[in-house]
């Protein structure tokens, strides 16, 4: 029975000092328990920013595609609208140059050339 007791009051003993040795203070005025919790908030703050940068670089990477295709959509709009625009300018030209030999032809004499002659308002 002694025996027991002092196995048990040995366990006790070294459990209390377990436990001291976790509230003692280190150099730098903290327990092994706080600098354990500095190291697990640390931890997370650094998981959380990590998360967080991840997101904001998914975020940049999708506008700078938005961006490219906005700017693609409009060159190729542009294109488009040059592209009518000349069009149109040449047939007018087309055009003009038709109605310029009519007129040159019409003064020189051919008369199937010469634009009709208004018509007389009735009144």
């Amino acid at each position: 029975m002694t025996r027991m007791i002092l196995t048990a009051a040995t366990a006790l003993a070294l459990f209390a000092g377990g436990q001291a040795a976790a509230m003692q203070k280190l150099p730098d005025g903290t327990t092994a328990e706080e600098r354990a919790n500095t190291a697990r908030l640390n931890a997370e703050q650094q998981a959380k920013a990590k998360a967080e940068q991840d997101a904001y670089q998914v975020q940049v990477a999708a506008a700078a595609q938005q961006e490219a295709a906005a700017q693609a959509t409009f060159a190729e709009e542009t294109a488009a609208y040059e592209a009518e625009k000349a069009r149109v300018a040449a047939m007018g030209a087309e055009e003009r140059q038709k109605w310029e030999a009519d007129v040159a032809a019409c003064k020189a004499g051919d008369a199937t050339r010469c634009a009709p002659p208004p018509a007389k308002p009735k009144n």
